[in-house]
């Protein structure tokens, strides 16, 4: 596994790059069949979803299956790391890497603090109402609302949210209250068009709380190795076509006429960040057995509720 830190333009860190090259099968993975998911943890499903036919939502079923691929947190960790979330990263990155129960898959990932969840704060919400809001809400069932909430990048917890008395949420309270809570863990998954929570249920419980706004870091895919390439020649073939335009002009009007780079470069900047960040659609297999395996697995995990309603 290859990690790189990605920089904004100003030089600050926003994220950690993570790049595969092993062939690696993930633990956590996502199976499709039809309009079906299955998120499963090597043998266990975690959660069974249906895509609505008219693409107005999800309705979920979930486990209680899952197991986070980062081990328990403690409060000396907590400070020793506090003040920067590329230290958080790093050390994430390795659980991600060691654990069987991540999501890593051979190609290219994007751990980064930069999350879409923060654009859409609006000034009056408080933290606590704010990221309340964000949660998916039902257990073991509930849905995801797409036609109100279309691209609000919604949260959802793979466990049942710890309450604010909880003796972990009480922990990670007095710690969001000092600035040094852990970050939360999120996973972007295309498919259900939201964040799923892999670590750190206690600590947005302890943030909601204390309302303020939890650390977070985000895993997705980014560009593959490939399509990396490719797409970097043309953006410098581009960056090269500019500065030779600018080079003609300036032949025919002279000096006066700008060589080009002061547009050309920051262009060019912009094009390979984000050949470093986009996300891509979530990777899910073929579900073996297809709708008849979903099936049989919703009728074992639901023990034989009807389930999704009709």
């Amino acid at each position: 596994m290859r990690r790189n830190d990605v920089t904004r333009d100003d030089g600050t860190w926003m994220g950690l790059s993570l790049d595969a090259r092993d062939g690696r099968q993930p633990g956590l993975r996502v199976f499709s069949a039809g309009q079906k998911l299955l998120v499963s943890q090597r043998s266990r499903p975690v959660l069974l979803a249906v895509v609505d036919e008219h693409l107005e939502g999800v309705d979920f079923w979930r486990t209680d299956a899952y197991r986070s691929p980062v081990p328990p947190l403690r409060a000396d960790t907590g400070r020793a790391l506090a003040g920067g979330p590329e230290r958080w990263a790093h050390r994430f990155a390795r659980h991600l890497v060691d654990s069987p129960d991540s999501p890593l898959h051979e190609g290219r990932w994007l751990l980064s603090c930069d999350s879409p969840l923060r654009r859409w704060s609006h000034a009056g919400t408080s933290h606590a109402e704010y990221w309340s809001s964000l949660l998916v809400d039902g257990h073991p069932d509930g849905s995801i609302d797409w036609f109100l909430h279309s691209h609000s990048w919604e949260v959802l917890p793979l466990r049942p949210m710890p309450d604010a008395e909880d003796s972990r949420v009480k922990a990670y309270r007095k710690q969001a209250r000092e600035g040094t809570l852990p970050p939360v863990l999120l996973w972007w998954v295309s498919g259900l068009d939201c964040h799923l929570i892999l670590d750190g249920h206690a600590r947005l419980a302890a943030a909601i709380a204390e309302s303020v706004d939890p650390p977070l870091l985000q895993l997705q895919r980014t560009v593959s190795r490939d399509d990396l390439a490719a797409r970097t020649r043309e953006a410098v073939g581009f960056y090269e076509d500019e500065l030779a335009r600018f080079a003609e002009l300036r032949a025919v009007h002279g000096p006066s006429v700008p060589d080009g780079a002061a547009t050309a470069g920051p262009q060019l900047a912009r094009l390979l960040q984000d050949l470093d960040t986009k996300e891509q659609l979530t990777r899910a297999w073929p579900l073996p057995g297809g709708e008849a395996e979903w099936a049989r697995i919703s009728r074992e995990v639901t023990a034989d509720r009807a389930w999704p309603a009709v």
